[in-house]
């Protein structure tokens, strides 16, 4: 029996003044409860209890150490209220990783809703097209786009993000719209990564997977800079809904191959697998499946597409 086990044991003896009645209480046997006693005044060097035939009565070390054990026990219990209290309130600071294009397209917007249904929080958003090791950083949500790669974390689906390949009209009447996917080796094509060399795009045709060359003219690790090069006519790139959806919408971009769009990726939040996921979190999590799993927003824009 563990010390603070041993003290709650000597105080409910003390407090019931029987062994037995301390044991029904703790829900031990007597000869537990009296060994851990015996192991208290071993190692405080007192004896603790006067023991009677009928009664057991504390000595004056003893009420003194129940008196102070009571003080120890009361602090301990109120300690684990506060930890429970925050894992079942939302309170504290949440720090949340999410990519720079979505984060301010449609997560500044989300995060702001959310910080006035919860008052009560902090929220700490940094915005990188970084890979980063969420454990590392110390966040405690990690919104990542496409399958996680990670799997010493939890992730749970968001919603699903639609791919489309886009050109604008200026560049479609100036070198014309691929018909099929391997016309896109000809074409200006705007890559998402960090080089230009040995590209290919992983498409769809009759709804089966498949990879093809293009040829690229550009290459940039964020999406608003290739959706802009797009925009205005540098050539074709394959972007995510959410980041070029109002430009369809406001015809400055046209979905070209539309049936060789490539699979949809998913949005998902990403934590830690602790056994107590904290409430801040959890809120959050359910907050933002709650605004984007049922319809997505930007699914609204490319309605006609």
């Amino acid at each position: 029996m563990d010390k603070l086990e041993a003290m709650n044991a000597l105080v409910k003896v003390i407090a019931s003044g029987s062994y037995a009645e301390a044991a029904r209480r703790l829900g031990l046997t007597r000869s537990a409860v009296s060994k851990a006693v015996m192991e208290l005044e071993e190692t405080l060097g007192a004896r603790l209890l006067d023991r009677t035939t009928r009664r057991v009565t504390p000595t004056e070390a003893g009420l003194a150490y129940y008196e102070r054990c009571l003080a120890i026990l009361a602090q301990v219990e109120e300690t684990e209220a506060q930890i429970s209290r925050l894992h079942d309130e939302p309170k504290g600071t949440l720090k949340v990783n999410a990519p720079m294009s979505f984060g301010t397209l449609y997560l500044g917007d989300a995060v702001a809703d959310f910080m006035i249904r919860y008052g009560d929080l902090k929220v700490e958003l940094i915005l990188t097209d970084r890979f980063i090791d969420p454990l590392e950083e110390g966040a405690d949500v990690t919104v990542r786009i496409g399958t996680p790669a990670d799997s010493s974390l939890i992730a749970r689906r968001i919603t699903p993000a639609r791919v489309v390949l886009v050109a604008s009209p200026g560049y479609i009447e100036k070198h014309g719209a691929p018909q099929t996917p391997a016309d896109l080796v000809d074409h200006r094509c705007l890559s998402y990564g960090h080089t230009t060399s040995l590209q290919r795009w992983h498409l769809t045709e009759n709804g089966e997977p498949i990879s093809v060359s293009i040829g690229a003219c550009m290459a940039s690790n964020n999406g608003d800079a290739l959706r802009d090069a797009a925009v205005k006519g540098i050539g074709i790139a394959m972007l995510p809904m959410f980041i070029v959806g109002k430009d369809i919408a406001a015809g400055r971009l046209e979905i070209v191959l539309p049936h060789n769009c490539p699979a949809d990726l998913t949005i998902h939040a990403l934590y830690a697998p602790n056994r107590y996921l904290a409430a801040k979190s959890r809120v959050f999590i359910d907050f933002l499946v709650d605004r984007f799993g049922k319809r997505p927003p930007w699914d609204d824009w490319g309605s006609n597409g």
